[in-house]
């Protein structure tokens, strides 16, 4: 398998930061049009968590779904499979994506790892079974590593 290095999975997040951040300032018009009242502590903290909640169901509904990637990711002919190379559950994507918390955690240490492990795998990776390959959807084939 072609493994997804650390810089071009920088760009798919960044492309889908982007897309998040449309969605979010949607959300926030939407849910806090009136942001300019004695509310508006209470309607920024509305936003941030239905902002957090799309942010999880982004992640977890694009890539355990049949494009196995977000949108940022397919742009850049990257999908997110199982250890043999196989489509994830939204089970698995759900546990790739709270994973992610953790890879963030400790100066995102869990991300940099990304640029230094044998299948270009972070912490969350790791901790889902997943790996971030170049590839199409559908894409069967299986990591000969993971058997040797």
């Amino acid at each position: 398998m072609d493994y997804a290095g650390f810089w071009i999975r920088v760009g798919a997040y960044l492309i889908d930061t982007v897309i998040l951040i449309a969605v979010q300032f949607v959300l926030a018009l939407l849910t806090g049009a009136a942001l300019f009242t004695t509310q508006a502590e209470e309607t920024l903290g509305i936003a941030d968590l239905l902002g957090t909640l799309v942010g999880f169901a982004y992640f977890i509904g694009f890539e355990g779904s049949e494009m196995q990637a977000t949108p940022g990711k397919k742009a850049l002919g990257l999908i997110v499979t199982d250890e043999r190379g196989g489509r994830i559950s939204y089970l698995r994507a759900a546990g790739r994506s709270f994973g992610k918390i953790l890879s963030g955690l400790v100066l995102a240490i869990g991300y940099i790892m990304v640029a230094f492990t044998e299948r270009k795998q972070g912490l969350h990776d790791l901790l889902a079974s997943t790996l971030v390959v170049k590839g199409r959807p559908g894409m069967v084939g299986y990591d000969a590593a993971v058997f040797e």
